[in-house]
């Protein structure tokens, strides 16, 4: 443990629908959710003004539309434009300190020690926390971020989430359990889902609860490792250092079930979960990966892992979900599975893929929307013959050489609907066009600083 609080966390507020409100000022104030379309599709992001009807990170997009109300703007995402933002960001952090540690593309840790300038007292690092805060809003148009500052990598994440949105959280050396220990247990890194259920089961449902617990209970309950780093967390003990550009090599996420599991059908419903969170934390590192693979322990203990690799990369949920099924298809489920995970490596940076499948294989004509419907992103050159219309996606920027700069509103019908305006411009007005208008172009995402 440090003496001082010099590990800072900064976390962007919703970050993709902040630069969508932000480039886009007919949706500021209004519910936006970024994510993939289709019944599979998956959000990314929700804005706060979604959330406050239940829409978040990694529900299905279908389910997302059921729970907001008409008019809430669902987007396809623009990663040039969050990258762009970000790298304005990451730039502000490396002032502070040599150590930045990017957890991805709006998460970062900064060790302040490492820049002997710094008043590390509570009320110094306080001042520069809402210093930097400052700073990011006004560099990034109003983009916003909590920021919790600690002893540990551990609390100053903690101290991140407290107040979001636009936080800002010191703990003082001597105070973590204080502030650690009422808190629900699902707040510490590794507690997902299936451990939360095991511990609620004895009783353990905030940090308090599992600090109280011996490491030999932890041990039985979680195994060996994770029973050891949960007994170590309870009691504020991180020592992990701020390693900055850390080469992240794989993105994986696993279950271990209460019971041992042999119905394909609720595997495969597993496996869609896991897949979903996989690509949406690639989504959000701004990468995508060429090897899937899956990871099974039978009932025996036996642990096996089965790979393939793809031609392409991907950060398609529903991909990386298809090909682990088949993996698992393969390997069988005799005699029961105990955990099951799935991962992608071979990272590289984000790259498009088919993300129009679904529209190819039913061909069906959409609707023009009422509100904005989403994709993830641009669709690839089309080898076949498609509609114009299928050039666009909603969210996509783009320019009409007689009406100026736009973005894509919806499109269906032989039409494709455009708002112009730009992120320093009132909101502007919507038009339906042709959607093979020679005068309308894709176009890079605009500058917040400069595009009126």
């Amino acid at each position: 443990m440090r003496r001082e609080a010099s590990v800072l966390h900064l976390d962007l507020d919703a970050f993709f629908a902040a630069v969508e409100q932000r480039d886009k000022p007919s949706l500021r104030g209004r519910p936006v959710v970024v994510g993939g379309v289709g019944g599979r599709g998956v959000v990314a992001t929700a804005s706060y003004e979604a959330r406050a009807y239940g829409a978040r990170s990694a529900m299905s997009t279908a389910e997302a539309r059921r729970r907001c109300p008409s008019g809430t703007a669902f987007l396809g995402g623009r990663f040039a434009a969050y990258r762009r933002t970000s790298d304005v960001v990451m730039a502000l952090l490396r002032e502070l300190s040599p150590l930045v540690e990017p957890a991805s593309m709006d998460e970062a840790y900064v060790d302040l020690a490492a820049d002997s300038g710094h008043d590390l007292s509570v009320a110094g690092v306080t001042e520069l926390g809402r210093r930097l805060k400052d700073r990011i809003a006004e560099a990034t148009g109003g983009v916003t971020g909590s920021v919790g500052i600690g002893t540990s990598k551990l609390m100053a994440k903690i101290g991140s989430d407290l107040q979001k949105p636009d936080g800002l959280v010191v703990v003082p050396p001597g105070s973590e359990l204080d502030v650690l220990h009422p808190l629900p247990v699902t707040r510490l890194g590794g507690v997902g889902p299936a451990t939360a259920e095991r511990l609620h089961q004895i009783g353990v449902k905030t940090v308090g609860d599992l600090a109280a617990r011996s490491l030999a209970d932890l041990v039985a309950l979680a195994g060996k490792a994770h029973g050891a780093g949960l007994y170590a967390l309870a009691r504020a003990e991180d020592d992990r250092a701020v390693v900055p550009d850390r080469g992240v090599k794989s993105v994986s996420h696993e279950e271990t079930f209460e019971r041992d599991l042999t119905d394909l059908d609720v595997l495969n419903r597993e496996i869609d979960s896991m897949a979903a969170r996989v690509a949406e934390r690639l989504r959000a590192s701004a990468f995508s990966g060429r090897t899937v693979t899956l990871k099974l322990r039978r009932y025996d203990f036996t642990t096996l892992t089965r790979s393939q690799t793809l031609p392409q990369p991907t950060d398609d949920g529903r991909t990386i979900a298809a090909i682990a099924r088949r993996l698992l298809s393969d390997a069988g489920t005799q005699g029961g599975l105990r955990l099951l995970g799935v991962g992608i490596s071979g990272l590289s940076v984000y790259a498009q893929g088919d993300l129009f499948a679904e529209d190819l294989l039913t061909g069906e004509p959409e609707p023009l929307p009422d509100v904005v419907t989403a994709v993830d992103a641009p669709e690839p050159e089309p080898e076949v013959d498609l509609p114009a219309e299928r050039r666009w996606w909603p969210g996509q920027d783009v320019r009409h050489e007689e009406l100026g700069a736009g973005w894509v509103w919806g499109r269906g019908l032989g039409r494709v609907t455009v708002r112009f305006e730009g992120p320093l411009t009132p909101p502007g007005k919507v038009r339906t066009l042709s959607a093979d208008d020679p005068l309308l172009h894709a176009t890079d995402p605009p500058d917040w600083r400069t595009t009126g």
